[in-house]
């Protein structure tokens, strides 16, 4: 084997180490959407206390994957790091060859964890479609509530056409003892005015003794239709008393069935409010759960395709390598023949270098989709 030149080595160590530090950068934006979407669902645990325990096991969920990620991170550092020996030593490919082999084997446990996971979610979706359910039969109980209110409602307006009837014909009542009254004292001024007529009938009796004796009985019999009309007056006058109690009565009680029925109105408003405001709070508790989880399947179908990425793209250069440096443990014929094989090698390192490149970038995107959807 002809020894690399020292300068060539350290131009690709520098090489190598530019190219990790700029990958670590959009490496690093992968942690960025997982806190925020913690943010949402904090909020949403606030707004619907039901949905506690389902919130819990998805952020228990994330930060799995938030290690599983940081994981995948270090797993490529490593392998940035073993292209950088592979460049140098060539003679240490067999050990990175059993490194490999191993963290291929984790790699298939860790898929295996993967989809443990995705039925886990999917066990979710199913409870959550659940009580969706139960959302929908509350809310139906609901509008039954509301109807029976209106029933109660008109039954009020009835109760209340019922007290106006009544008012009416109270006023009837009060407008027929005004009248009677007025009758009453049309009879007083009648009979004030019969007294001066007996005034003037006495005087002339003084003067005509002889007419006062034929006229004595006309009197007592004009006396006694007077006490007669005396007494009905006075039972008018107990049952105008007796009917202006039994007014003042209804009067009350119209009264206080009106306080009553303003109340039952004002509490019926504020049910009806609280039964709006509940609503909203669940239709907004229900769009943010929809957005979370629409974030969390875009996320693992991309948590998928970086896993099929490694498990394929990084393979086939490795497996070139590999079979490059059995190549290069048996004999060589020419210089010639060592030149071919490094340029192999050279092409299997660029197309790691390529595939490390694509994953930033993918990761990066990543980043910024659930900066758009928090």
């Amino acid at each position: 084997m002809i020894p690399p030149k020292k300068n060539d080595l350290m131009h690709v160590i520098k090489k190598n180490s530019f190219k990790n530090k700029e990958e670590e950068k959009p490496a690093t934006q992968l942690n960025l959407p997982i806190p925020e979407l913690e943010h949402h669902k904090l909020k949403i645990a606030k707004q619907a206390a039901e949905l506690v325990s389902t919130r819990k096991e998805l952020a228990i969920q994330d930060e799995e994957n938030e290690k599983r990620v940081s994981e995948l991170v270090f797993l490529n550092k490593k392998i940035t790091f073993k292209n950088c020996e592979i460049a140098i030593q060539t003679a240490e490919l067999n050990i990175a060859k059993r490194t490999l082999l191993a963290q291929n084997q984790e790699k298939e446990k860790r898929t295996a964890e993967f989809i443990v996971a995705n039925e886990e979610l999917a066990y979710q979706n199913i409870e959550k479609e659940k009580r969706a359910v139960e959302l929908k039969i509350a809310n139906k109980k609901i509008a039954f509530k509301n109807k029976e209110h209106v029933f109660k409602t008109a039954e009020l307006n009835i109760a209340n056409r019922k007290l106006i009837f009544q008012n009416d014909e109270k006023e009837k009542r009060a407008a027929e003892l005004i009248i009677a009254n007025k009758e009453l004292v049309f009879q007083n001024e009648e009979k004030e005015k019969r007294a001066s007529e007996l005034i003037i009938a006495n005087e002339e009796l003084a003067f005509q003794n002889e007419e006062k004796e034929k006229r004595a009985a006309e009197l007592i019999i004009a006396n006694k239709e007077l006490i007669f009309q005396n007494d009905e007056k006075e039972k008018r006058a107990a049952e105008l008393i007796i009917a202006n109690k039994e007014l003042v009565f209804q009067n009350e009680e119209k009264e206080k069935r009106a306080a009553e029925l303003i109340i039952a109105n004002k509490e019926l408003a504020y049910q009806n409010q609280e039964k709006e405001k509940r609503a909203k709070e669940y239709l907004l508790a229900n769009k943010e759960l929809k957005k979370a989880q629409a974030y969390q399947k875009e996320y693992i179908k991309g948590l998928e395709k970086m896993m099929f990425m490694t498990s394929h793209r990084v393979r086939q250069p490795i497996t070139n390598i590999l079979g490059l440096s059995a190549l290069l443990d048996q004999n060589i014929n020419s210089p010639e023949e060592l030149k071919v094989y490094l340029d192999y090698i050279k092409q299997s390192a660029l197309a790691l270098d390529s595939f490390t490149k694509d994953l930033t970038s993918f990761i990066s995107e990543l980043g910024k989709k659930g900066e758009i959807n928090s």
